[in-house]
């Protein structure tokens, strides 16, 4: 099994507590980098005010702000990294949303561990030539 490089920092954004542990383990068991929680949107603006953040998964449905008013607050601050939104609602409008204000991806609800390994990787691609392996395509 290959790694990514550890240099990377990701802020999982949810109210729900079991869920981000889950999160948390399908990640670690594929990559070596700084994995940081916040259970809403509020907690993640701030977290990302005091600290680098390198990419960001977020639920869309958490109290008070939703987590795609949280990526808009994220982009209005310059902030440069990858968002990835997950869901249960698959509407055309949550898309057409998420795409105006360039969410890198939309997952579904039941997220499963290889589609979320490889969105992370992909997007690590994207925003910062991180190399690819086939581990993280399969």
């Amino acid at each position: 099994m290959t790694d990514l490089c550890t240099e990377f920092r990701l802020l999982i954004a949810d109210d729900n507590l079991s869920f981000r542990k889950t999160l948390r383990e399908l990640l670690e068991r594929r990559f070596r980098f700084e994995i940081c929680e916040v259970s809403c949107g509020e907690e993640a603006v701030d977290y990302v005010q005091e600290c680098q953040i390198d990419i960001v998964l977020l639920d869309m449905h958490m109290h008070h702000m939703t987590g795609l008013d949280t990526i808009r607050v994220l982009k209005d601050m310059n902030a440069v990294r990858p968002c990835i939104l997950i869901t249960s609602d698959d509407s055309d409008d949550l898309r057409r949303d998420a795409s105006e204000v360039n969410v890198h991806s939309v997952l579904h609800k039941p997220v499963r561990g290889q589609e979320l390994v490889t969105t992370v990787s992909k997007a690590l691609h994207d925003a910062y030539d991180e190399p690819l392996t086939d581990d993280f395509l399969a």
